[in-house]
């Protein structure tokens, strides 16, 4: 694990990071980074034919990863 760690640091990558990234390139997948700031337009949101639920603050509250999510790409 400390070996992972280096390359990982070498890298400027958590280790998270750098064994997805590792196993992106062995399965010779490139997915696109999309910018922080990215919102999905209301066409496409419309052509999804679903609306999200949106979350109570108890379950916002219970989750925070799921709250950082939700802070991040959904809330308007």
């Amino acid at each position: 694990m400390t070996r992972l760690k280096q390359v990982a640091r070498r890298e400027n990558r958590s280790v998270n990071s750098f064994i997805e990234h590792a196993l992106e390139k062995a399965a010779g997948l490139d997915f696109p980074k999309l910018p922080a700031d990215f919102k999905v337009s209301e066409e496409i949101l419309n052509l999804a034919c679903f609306d999200l639920p949106r979350p109570t603050r108890e379950e916002l509250d219970n989750d925070p990863k799921y709250a950082y999510l939700y802070e991040k790409f959904i809330k308007e």
